[in-house]
């Protein structure tokens, strides 16, 4: 009978080792993957911030230049709930010429991406006709914006440089 308390641990065997080296290496190989990606996260934030505000902000001067389409569009087309028409027409329209400008700047950034997110929202509720094609677009442009929301704009952004200049 062995006594438990001069029991030896059991020897680790070569497959446990090769099992433990395997997973060092794993972990080695995904920190370094980690670092990478890391890396790039202000350019990725930057350019979905640069995407997703060109094509609000390009929507918007569309609006612009023909305001009496605007209108009917926002009349006829659009069922926008709880607004009238032209109301309807002056906010969205105001909207993505303003809130474009601040997320692209990392003004606001995670405000103006929110902003956005429910302009884009409100698009996809308000036409119940959308081709396919179009609505594959809105959610492209819905999940970036979420991303921007969940993670801010990123380091290259006005709000990060406030953040270090006036920091205590």
């Amino acid at each position: 009978m062995t006594n438990p308390f001069f029991a030896h641990a059991p020897e680790t065997t070569v497959a446990q080792h090769h099992d433990a080296s395997r997973w060092a290496t794993y972990r080695h190989l995904t920190h370094w993957a980690a670092t990478q990606l890391n890396r790039l996260q202000p350019m990725l934030a930057f350019g979905a911030r640069l995407f997703v505000g060109q094509v609000f902000f390009l929507a918007g001067l569309t609006k612009l230049r023909d305001w009496s389409s605007t209108l009917d569009l926002f009349a006829y087309e659009y069922q926008v709930p709880l607004l009238p028409p032209p109301v309807a027409a002056v906010l969205g329209t105001g909207a993505e010429l303003v809130l474009p400008v601040l997320l692209v700047l990392g003004l606001g950034g995670r405000l103006a991406a929110l902003g956005l997110f429910a302009v884009n929202g409100v698009a996809v509720l308000s036409l119940p006709d959308m081709p396919e094609a179009a609505f594959q677009l809105h959610l492209f442009w819905g999940s970036l914006l979420a991303g921007l929301v969940a993670w801010g704009p990123g380091c290259w952004s006005v709000d990060q440089w406030l953040e270090r200049r006036f920091a205590a």
